[in-house]
């Protein structure tokens, strides 16, 4: 599958002659050149990858796990249907059979999609960890962006907060502290012991869900020169 991000000004993806087609093809080279020297991770896409989230034809029927991935974004709902949702988890089996030995997800908002995700994946013998990727929230032009540019669900109430906040930066801030301290709980509570938090070099609001989990540890104070001997 054609899961590459496309360059800045292009609006799909290709391959280089003789280059790799896929993250299947490099995890296989990896694995081929240099056996278990590395530890390979891959993505992974709870939703399924933006290139088979597909339009929803109007009054077209979905079935319960369709709805539960739906994305409504300004130009309507979106959805990666059941079939392709299952060539997305046999795609990522193989990369982990291939060698590939942890997992790290697109993000999410949803996190009764993600705790789905791994049950199915674990359900089709796919064993190796499994990093919820979590991005936080810092502006509402960002967070739209990126829900349209990725093809994210947004639960209606975060929708509705965002909405209620995007006029105010500190607002919008603390509500990206909120809802990210929140989903990792959730996911903690859920069994889930490993987070990995997109930063975006956009620290504070990283920092900020640590300290509400009770997890950040301040940076020692840097001890001051000693005074030269005269």
């Amino acid at each position: 599958p054609n899961n590459a991000d496309p360059p800045k000004g292009a609006e799909t993806w290709t391959a280089t002659e003789g280059g790799f087609g896929c993250a299947l093809d490099l995890i296989k080279y990896i694995k081929a050149t240099h056996g278990d020297y590395f530890t390979i991770s891959t993505a992974g896409y709870p939703e399924g990858h933006p290139n088979v989230i597909k339009k929803v034809e109007a009054g077209a029927a979905l079935t319960d796990s369709e709805k539960a991935r739906l994305v409504t974004l300004e130009d309507g709902d979106w959805v990666c249907h059941d079939a392709d949702y299952e060539h997305e988890l046999a795609y990522l089996k193989a990369k982990v059979d291939a060698g590939a030995a942890i997992i790290i997800t697109q993000m999410f908002f949803d996190t009764a999609v993600f705790i789905q995700f791994v049950k199915d994946c674990r359900a089709r013998g796919i064993t190796v960890p499994i990093m919820p990727g979590l991005m936080l929230i810092n502006t509402a032009p960002g967070f739209k962006r990126m829900v349209a540019f990725c093809k994210t669900r947004v639960p209606p109430a975060l929708a509705a907060a965002v909405e209620a906040a995007k006029d105010s930066e500190a607002d919008m801030k603390a509500l990206g502290v909120r809802v990210g301290a929140d989903m990792c709980r959730a996911l903690i509570a859920a069994g889930h012991r490993g987070l990995h938090l997109y930063t975006l070099n956009l620290e504070d609001a990283t920092y900020g869900v640590l300290k509400e989990l009770g997890l950040y540890v301040a940076a020692p104070a840097a001890a001051a020169p000693a005074a030269s001997a005269h």
